[in-house]
């Protein structure tokens, strides 16, 4: 069984996991009483990777983090590694998320934040400069916040072509650009904003995660509020695949490390019952691109359950057959090392999960 990482940010603190010959080994809380909201694991750094982490200390504020020894110790900048420009009028509030990207792009980490902004850093997250062409685009002043705030929480970068990236907003949709961070486009067309008096606009739809498919980096899949979709056209355009779901609304989408057309939600009852739908504690998989959906649950709790799984606490781990990991509210953690066909509860009474990453480690 391949050996793992399992990082889990909290409400109160990031636990470290260690899967050894198949035995699970856990040391933390790290920063201990910070919100956790972000987790980067970058692997391309050779057989120990870079870890990255978003806290946010309710006294020193928002601050990223990183440890070349798998955590033992961690760095923190003299000067905060992602700050806004003075001109912008904005502090940082959040990060939301840290994306390392692509082999194409050494050294090239992603930062999302809350205001809704993308930092760029060429030195593996040490130091991070604004995407100013996203943070002035002409259409930032119609943005609104979603529920948990106005955020870039996803980015979504292309192997093929380091300067492909997708981010999306909450609440103003998916923006993409082709030339690296030059130029911006909204990318919505065919997701669906119920919410709005004009349910199909431009911008303005509240997407909740984006995911990019094994086999073909143009598909991408989106759980939105209310609607999973599927891209074939890297995001141009989206198609409805949601049904056959107990319910299209949820917050966590994840693609199969290794397997085209294989991905993973976890459906919640509705936007004001945010409950796992039917209150059963399920994931959902499409082995066909989401023509069709099943059911995944032995090894999940059986009765009545109300562990709602945020956007960022469903990860893969990258092995074959893949490990699935979620975390929940409930400060459950639950692990499949068989591509989600049966699972095991790892954790239980931790913290209010908010991220979860994973990767096969040396």
């Amino acid at each position: 069984m391949t050996d793992v990482l399992l990082a889990v940010g909290t409400r109160k603190g990031l636990f470290l996991g260690r899967r050894r010959d198949g035995r699970w080994e856990w040391d933390g809380p790290h920063f201990n009483a910070q919100a956790v909201y972000s987790v980067g694991i970058d692997t391309r750094r050779g057989a120990v990777p870079r870890l990255l982490a978003g806290g946010d200390s309710a006294h020193w504020g928002p601050s990223v983090f990183h440890s070349d020894d798998l955590g033992a110790t961690w760095v923190e900048p003299a000067v905060p590694a992602v700050r806004f420009p003075k001109d912008t009028g904005v502090s940082l509030e959040r990060v939301w998320q840290l994306h390392p990207a692509g082999p194409a792009a050494p050294g090239v980490v992603y930062a999302g934040t809350e205001p809704a902004a993308l930092f760029r850093s060429e030195d593996a997250g040490e130091t991070f400069e604004l995407v100013r062409p996203l943070w002035d685009h002409p259409t930032r002043p119609k943005w609104m916040p979603g529920g948990g705030g106005e955020a870039v929480h996803t980015v979504v970068t292309d192997h093929r072509d380091p300067r492909r990236v997708t981010v999306a907003v909450s609440a103003a949709g998916v923006f993409r650009s082709l030339d690296g961070g030059a130029a911006w486009s909204p990318s919505n067309d065919g997701v669906s904003a119920v919410f709005l008096p004009d349910p199909n606009p431009e911008f303005g739809q509240c997407v909740h995660k984006i995911a990019q498919d094994a086999g073909d980096p143009d598909r991408l899949y989106l759980q939105n509020h209310w609607g999973v979709y599927r891209s074939d056209d890297g995001g141009a355009t989206w198609t409805d695949v949601g049904a056959g779901l107990p319910s299209d609304f949820g917050f966590a989408v994840v693609a199969h490390p290794h397997r085209p057309g294989v991905a993973y939600v976890f459906p919640i009852n509705a936007d004001a019952d945010r409950v796992p739908a039917g209150r059963r504690c399920r994931v959902y998989r499409t082995a066909d691109a989401g023509a069709t959906w099943e059911p995944l649950s032995r090894g999940l709790p059986e009765g009545d359950h109300y562990g709602t799984v945020l956007r960022d606490a469903m990860c893969t781990d990258g092995a074959d057959p893949a490990g699935i990991y979620f975390g929940n509210r409930n400060g459950e953690l639950y692990a499949s090392a068989d591509d989600g066909d049966s699972w095991q509860r790892l954790a239980s009474h931790l913290p209010d999960v908010l991220c979860v990453r994973a990767a096969a480690v040396g």
